[in-house]
């Protein structure tokens, strides 16, 4: 899969994310679900499990940073 791709995919959190912490997501992709380590687009933010989240930038081959789909 092309780097590119995977930044838009929306995931959700399986493992809270946030400074200092690496986080995991679960995102659809490849035609199934697969987990990644997360770490936030900001730094200062922390994103519990549970949130749907956009992936902003992808490092193959399992890492991602994200940010909340949507605010709460």
């Amino acid at each position: 899969m092309a780097d590119a791709s995977m930044v838009g995919l929306m995931g959700r959190v399986t493992g809270t994310v946030g400074p200092g912490l690496v986080g995991e997501v679960i995102v659809r992709v490849r035609g199934g679900a697969e987990h990644f380590l997360a770490h936030p687009a900001t730094a200062t933010d922390r994103i519990e499990p549970g949130t749907v989240v956009m992936v902003v930038e992808y490092l193959p081959p399992r890492t991602v940073y994200v940010t909340a789909a949507y605010d709460s």
